[in-house]
């Protein structure tokens, strides 16, 4: 069976981005709107998906059945199994009380909320978007900032707008080389391109993270420490993705930027600690004498304070014990993002990946086996593509290379060095499933809805919209980027998506391909906070399913807000700094 996608079948664009549009507008108005759950605006939104592409876009029902399940598979493997993962890591870590120790030793760092938030959901969350991705770390920090004392919804909502700047990067560079892949341009230059977009941000969001929580007065207080993470980071994310590689670009900014703040907070306190009105309101101590001072408002009495008086002390050995699973963690994840490991992991597992051609060659294209009766049965065409191309489908079960494994395999080691028994893992585990059950249905259905969309051209038809702007193309191209996040819940999905359509727009419309190319992903970034997935995991992992509407509101205007500040940033590229664009590097992998 065969099938040339349609872009246009009623014969007025308008027309058919408003139906191809229904399926988001459904999910959305269900998530936002009427507060369903979100695992039945997800199938709510799939069934939706498949409607449309059939009855209107004229796609065969085996196909948009077949595309519905293999995305399915995708996010059970892919993503869903990532963020199992990560929250059973953490719950190994609250089982065995070592996440107390964790939280106490952030809180002797400094008791402020403001400077606790920068190092945990930017920073930490950063690192952790750069070893795992896919929801990790909003699953992770989310979980670490309740244990600060956080309430759910600020955890939540602050680690959605946490986790923007350094998503280009997530687990190990996978959105640059999808992005390099499917455009056939030098992944040096989209490297660097991203890396000369995404610094400014990286600069804007942690200012924009502490003046969600507080006033403007009370963000200037500590703008020196913003101005440390911010730039620390900055620089780091801009030196490595210009000067050195994209493996490791958001791991190496994290660990910058945390080295840097905790080197700073040695010299530098903010004259008063600002905590939240719901906070404890026992009494604290200050460094310098013996005096007790009581809370003032939503902040403490001018003096340096050490800890909160219920905070203990522990040995350095006991705070570098349970800060072990995410030492373990990383390790691990590393690993698992090497080419040569992964390569022979799948290699042991399923041989069947690395297909020989006759001439000796190995098979090009994704790796995996060929979805049956998908696997190129579906053509992308002009406008979208050059000329007509068969659309690839090919599923790797990687299930021992996958991150989630090794995510997995960094929890069971991390529980047997804490002195947890198999069985205890065990009971952990099922807790933690039971726990998760419908935040990974409502994932799994997402990446139905996202493959659908792709493979039907319902998302080819929404961006070909973007594409009617004219000169302000390289705003609303960015705004591209931001929809395929939103609608995949992935800046690699999105890149994979509408990477092919940037290029051909941006020629056909005088603009550097390298330029919309890396705005794609450098605008996509800024979708991750209002994505469905997105915002189930930060639920679950919160402990407040239910409140995803609530949390869409919250975050949406900061998403546009933000996307809208790297469009602008890349439109001073396209008619100021053009010759910035660049062409040519070279890094060795």
């Amino acid at each position: 069976m065969q099938w040339t996608q349609v872009y246009d079948p009623f014969g007025h664009w308008w027309l058919s981005t408003l139906v191809a549009a229904l399926p988001i507008i459904i999910l959305f108005t269900l998530l936002a709107g009427l507060k369903v759950k979100p695992h039945w605006c997800a199938i709510a939104g799939a069934s939706t998906a498949v409607a449309v592409a059939i009855v209107f876009f004229k796609m065969p029902p085996g196909l948009a059945a077949i595309s519905f399940a293999y995305g399915v598979a995708f996010g059970v493997l892919k993503i869903a199994w990532i963020v199992l993962a990560a929250v059973y890591l953490y719950d190994i870590s609250v089982a065995t009380g070592q996440f107390e120790i964790m939280k106490e030793s952030v809180a002797r760092i400094t008791p402020d909320r403001r400077l606790q938030v920068l190092l945990v959901a930017f920073c930490f969350g950063a690192f952790i978007e750069g070893a795992a991705g896919f929801g990790a770390p909003v699953a992770i920090a989310g979980a670490f900032m309740i244990g600060l004392g956080f309430k759910p919804f600020h955890a939540a909502a602050l680690n959605l707008i946490a986790n923007t700047a350094p998503v280009a990067w997530g687990a190990i560079g996978t959105p640059v080389h999808t992005l390099a892949a499917v455009t056939s341009l030098p992944e040096s230059d989209l490297n660097a391109m991203i890396g000369r977009i995404l610094p400014f941000t990286a600069i804007i969001v942690p200012f924009w993270l502490v003046r969600t929580m507080v006033s403007w007065k009370e963000t200037f207080e500590v703008f020196p420490a913003i101005l440390v993470v911010g730039i620390s980071f900055a620089l780091t994310q801009f030196f490595w993705s210009n000067y050195v590689e994209s493996n490791l670009v958001d791991i190496m900014a994290g660990v910058v930027s945390i080295v840097a703040i905790l080197i700073f907070l040695q010299f530098w306190k903010p004259k008063k600690v600002w905590r939240f009105d719901y906070d404890d309101k026992a009494p604290v101590r200050a460094t310098a004498s013996t005096e007790i001072v009581d809370q003032v408002g939503g902040e403490w009495a001018a003096g340096q304070f050490d800890d909160l008086i219920n905070v203990r002390r522990y040995t350095i050995a006991q705070v570098l014990k349970a800060w072990m699973p995410f030492a373990v963690l990383s390790i691990f994840v590393l690993l698992w993002g090497l080419p040569s490991v992964k390569l022979a992991m799948n290699l042991s597992t399923t041989p069947a990946f690395r297909v020989i051609l006759a001439d000796g060659k190995v098979r090009p294209g994704p790796p995996g086996w060929d979805v049956l009766y998908l696997h190129n049965a579906i053509s992308r065409a002009v406008p979208v593509v050059a000329k007509p191309t068969p659309e690839a489908a090919r599923y790797d079960f990687n299930w021992l290379s996958a991150t989630g494994t090794g995510c997995f395999f960094a929890a069971i080691v991390s529980g047997l060095l804490l002195g947890l028994g198999p069985f205890q893992l065990i009971k952990i585990f099922w807790k933690t499933l039971v726990r998760m059950r419908l935040a990974m249905v409502a994932i799994s259905f997402m990446l139905g809805l996202g493959y659908v969309t792709r493979y039907s051209g319902l998302d080819a038809v929404l961006g070909l919209a973007f594409t009617r702007t004219g000169w302000l193309y390289p705003f609303f191209g960015t705004f591209l980027g931001w929809l395929g996040v939103a609608l995949t819940g992935s800046d690699t999905s999105a890149n994979a998506l509408f990477g092919s359509l940037q290029r051909i727009t941006s020629q056909q419309l005088g603009i550097d391909p390298i330029l919309m190319c890396a705005a794609n992903s450098a605008g996509g970034v800024m979708g991750k906070m209002v994505d469905a997935q997105s915002i189930t995991i930060a639920t679950a992992a919160t402990e407040q399913v239910g409140n995803e509407g609530i949390l869409f509101r919250f975050v949406a205007w900061h998403s546009v807000a933000l996307c809208s500040i790297v469009g602008g940033i890349v439109l001073l590229y396209d008619y100021v700094f053009r010759s910035y664009v660049p062409h040519g590097l070279f890094f060795v992998h």
